[in-house]
């Protein structure tokens, strides 16, 4: 990118970033809670279709006996309170950035909080690595999701079978193409079909556990520590397959920006819940009764009647679960960008009343051929289980290594409280995620390679950059020396000149070469530069700051949350205080465009340096980033060598 943008982590202005209250999105509560079953809880809503099943059968099969199904219904009960219920609902959700949530959002509050330091660097490469991780997620989950729930009509008819696949992509294909209109519409549609879904769920568990209420005893932990106990080592390798109960947990916090804390939060305590519970313990009573219902005990707690319909509901219900990742995708990818991570790339706003609600076509067509893919290569859902855990336990672990740093740096807690919460945090995440290495050569090498590839774009861009600000420093000229020595003797042209700059106190290289070449200034010129703070948005009223150095010349800062569209036209306009009001007619905005080239002495390694110039070529148009008047811009190339 070239330097126009400057982000700045923690900003020491005054005024400049508003209080940490909570914003929550527009709308009643009922129905952001609505629209929150509709996408945030479509991922683990639709973990028993495939966690039970996968825990038995799965790679490292286990008896169908009472002991077995007790330990996985006990372990699967107390993982969904320890790491959603108490990690997410009550510890993580609390940190919200300004309503914001995921890994760069929780990122930009700890920096913010506690500058820089000691901590800062490997904090950092956390965030990045948890974002890398969790695209991983986001390829995964629509592909195991939609395969199990079209797999069940091979409960109905095994001629399905040869049709699974298909039916799967071209329901994938739809869901990713309805992207386009927004989270909002998307959620309130989904809605009301998570909710019968949800119903099904509670009322197929309770037929089943009315003929075997003694599965009740497996909310008892004692019967995880008894299978513990019987099996270290397979009860230790069955956590790989256990841990599918909980995957899209971290979903919660990474769409927090799309309806709120409180609607997610009660959403999960009265319904998601309770109801996610009472099926678990279905399955476990129809396998007590029938133990070779374990080939597909979702579908099988059902009637041979009601199977059909289940089959459309559940699919329906996991597109849905596809659809949550996908909205989180969007708002990491929206953040990398703004806090300087990832090229511009084209967003699109798709509400007017939550500013989180986005639309990123390059992502969003990225996600559908890495899906696609998946599904072909994978071919059903208990292979794509190998591959599902790994990035979801990666990115809760990074969690909980950044919220300790947030209670103990940030909040304060009382150290024994925060130690023993932050440990068993640590010691649970930590004990799922050993288990789903053991998944690394049956599949699981695919998230971790999707993240090594990411983690090497992200760092390669943020690496470039610096660079480029680095080369910008060293061949730039101070603001008040240019404007001492050169504006007194340079012919003036009528109007108004715009040139973007990443520092505050020195002269743009776009305006040297205009200098150079044309041999004339504008009456009026703005040295602008826009700061990206580590908010997700900022009051209007704090948006520019003015100052006038002379000559004619005028410094304007301009400062944006990380879920803002950056708008200069828009922003110029309020702008009183330089040189009188904008008009778009009689301005003009440079914009420097920089072509890189290898140097003798490479800042990085050739091939990212050739990774970091095709990203730089690739990135979306400053003008169209910065919503500039197509008629009123003028670029200047250079040539710039890291």
């Amino acid at each position: 990118m070239p330097p126009m943008t400057s982000v700045t982590i923690a900003s020491g202005e005054p005024g400049i970033l508003d209080s940490d209250t909570e914003h929550q999105p527009g709308g009643k509560l009922p129905v952001l809670m609505l629209g929150a079953i509709g996408v945030v809880y479509g991922d683990i809503g639709t973990s028993p279709l495939y966690a039970m099943k996968e825990s038995f059968i799965g790679p490292h099969p286990l008896a169908v006996d009472p002991l077995h199904i007790f330990g996985v219904l006990s372990l699967i009960f107390w993982s969904l309170m320890l790491i959603v219920t108490v990690k997410y609902v009550f510890v993580a959700m609390r940190a919200d950035n300004r309503g914001e949530g995921g890994s760069f959002a929780l990122l930009a509050l700890i920096q913010r909080s506690i500058g820089g330091g000691r901590w800062t660097k490997p904090i950092i490469m956390l965030g990045v690595l948890a974002t890398c991780l969790f695209f991983g997620d986001a390829m995964i989950t629509p592909a195991i999701s939609v395969l199990s729930a079209v797999e069940g009509l091979t409960t109905v008819n095994e001629g399905f079978a040869r049709f699974v696949i298909p039916i799967s992509i071209v329901i994938l294909i739809g869901l990713f193409l309805i992207q386009a209109r927004g989270t909002a519409k998307v959620g309130l549609i989904f809605g009301p079909i998570m909710l019968v879904y949800f119903a099904i769920l509670a009322t197929l568990g309770v037929v089943n556990i009315a003929k075997h209420p003694e599965i009740l005893g497996a909310l008892n932990p004692w019967w995880a520590v008894k299978f513990f106990m019987f099996n270290p080592k397979l009860a230790f390798l069955a956590m790989g397959s256990v841990f599918l109960a909980v995957t899209g947990a971290e979903t919660l916090y990474a769409d927090m920006g799309h309806f709120g804390r409180k609607a997610i939060n009660w959403s999960w305590l009265i319904l998601v819940y309770p109801c996610l519970t009472i099926n678990y313990l279905g399955q476990g009573a129809l396998l007590l009764g029938n133990p070779a219902a374990v080939s597909n005990p979702f579908y099988l707690m059902a009637p041979d009647w009601a199977r059909l319909p289940m089959v459309i509901v559940s699919t329906m219900a996991t597109i849905i679960a596809s659809q949550a990742v996908i909205s989180g995708a969007f708002s990491v990818t929206h953040q990398a960008v703004q806090l300087g991570y990832l090229p511009r790339l084209k967003t699109l706003h798709t509400s007017e009343k939550a500013a989180g609600q986005i639309y990123i076509p390059i992502v969003n067509w990225m996600l559908l051929v890495m899906v696609i893919l998946l599904v072909v290569g994978f071919k059903a859902s208990s292979n794509l289980a190998s591959a599902y855990g790994i990035a979801v336990t990666g990115t809760m672990i990074i969690t909980t290594i950044m919220l300790g740093v947030l209670v103990f740096k940030v909040w304060k807690w009382n150290k024994l409280f925060a130690g023993a919460m932050i440990g068993l945090f640590a010691l649970v995440d930590g004990a799922y995620f050993a288990s789903n290495i053991t998944k690394i050569p049956d599949g699981g090498w695919f998230p971790l390679l999707i993240a090594a590839i990411g983690f090497t774009v992200l760092t390669t861009w943020a690496k470039g950059r610096e660079l480029m600000r680095e080369n910008a420093r060293e061949m730039s000229v101070p603001l008040k020396v240019f404007i001492k020595s050169a504006a007194p003797s340079t012919h003036r042209a009528r109007g108004t000149a715009v040139f973007l700059s990443s520092t505050a106190d020195t002269i743009p290289s776009a305006l040297l070469h205009n200098l150079k070449h044309n041999q004339v200034l504008h009456d009026r010129v703005l040295i602008l530069t826009v700061k990206v703070e580590p908010v997700p948005t900022v009051d209007p009223a704090n948006r520019a700051q003015g100052t006038d150095e002379g000559e004619g010349f005028y410094r304007v800062i301009l400062h944006y949350g990380y879920m803002e569209e950056v708008n200069i036209p828009r922003a110029l306009a309020a702008v009183d205080n330089c040189g009188g009001p904008f008009s778009m007619m009689n301005t003009s905005f440079f914009l420097g465009r920089q072509k890189i080239i290898v140097g003798p002495r490479p800042g990085m390694a050739l091939w990212r340096e050739r990774l970091f110039a095709w990203m730089l070529k690739s990135s979306e148009s400053a003008m169209e980033f910065f919503s500039l008047p197509p008629n009123r811009v003028v670029e200047l190339g250079s040539q710039v060598q890291l």
